[in-house]
């Protein structure tokens, strides 16, 4: 059954969250003719400021695409997606460019760090870039929830995976961007590694206020969300709060070969 995600949380004493992103009626297709292929299909979708979204569905179902425009990473070929209160539709380059510096971290499978650079340098880099002087009480805040205090003048050739997906982890959220979209951020580490990186990631909720977007084909992954969103065939077909490891692989089970529900 079809969901309705559009509206905001309620929190416990009425009050409604706050929206770090959202589309309405966002479409993506690619070619044209009889090759045009509907990767996404007017979805309407709010992301909620300080919570944790897991986007999820089977092969070719949109989610990596969904996630790459409200990022502002692909362009979208019809609807409207906003940043807070920024239509990133209507942005140009130069000013689409400079929101997803200061207001989007990202952490993906590769950990995208500069070899010649110390932890801290790669946590600073993009501040740096732009000019910008890091809050400090922030930025050690932020060093504590991932654990790099004693990593931070290690060059990445000198740090394991995990800690190097912690320097990744730790340089989307220095910046205190308005929301931080992972893909996969756990698909290249162990099981130990991943758990500690999800780890972090929730704890930047709980602790830090941070709003995250994961996409993931893992279970375990989505448990530590507070929702997960279900993609099929370019569309959203359902939700889940608070989601467990069990229920999330139980629900990816019903999804048949074309990606359906059942």
């Amino acid at each position: 059954m079809t969901t309705s995600v559009s509206s905001p949380r309620i929190r416990g004493n009425g009050e409604r969250t706050a929206v770090a992103a959202r589309a309405r009626a966002l479409t993506k297709a690619y070619g044209s003719g009889e090759t045009r292929v509907v990767a996404l299909d007017a979805v309407d979708v709010d992301m909620p400021r300080g919570r944790f979204t897991a986007i999820m569905g089977p092969s070719g179902s949109g989610k990596s695409t969904l996630m790459h425009c409200l990022a502002g990473l692909d362009t979208a070929t019809g609807g409207q997606i906003w940043v807070g209160d920024t239509e990133i539709t209507k942005l140009g380059d130069r000013k689409l460019t400079r929101l997803r510096r200061d207001s989007i971290g990202f952490v993906f499978q590769a950990f995208n760090l500069l070899p010649t650079l110390n932890a801290l340098e790669n946590i600073t880099l993009p501040m740096d870039i732009a000019g910008r002087t890091p809050d400090r009480d922030w930025l050690e805040r932020v060093v504590e929830t991932v654990g790099l205090a004693g990593r931070l003048k290690h060059r990445p050739a000198q740090l394991s995976g995990g800690q190097q997906q912690r320097v990744a982890v730790a340089r989307a959220l220095a910046a205190r961007p308005e929301i931080i979209f992972g893909d996969e951020p756990t698909g290249n580490l162990d099981s130990r590694a991943g758990a500690e990186i999800l780890g972090f990631l929730r704890r930047s909720v709980d602790e830090l206020g941070q709003t995250i977007v994961m996409v993931t084909h893992d279970p375990v992954a989505a448990s530590y969300a507070d929702r997960v969103l279900y993609l099929a065939d370019g569309r959203i077909v359902d939700e889940m709060i608070a989601p467990s490891a069990d229920a999330v692989l139980e629900k990816m089970k019903s999804f048949d070969s074309r990606g359906r529900t059942s």
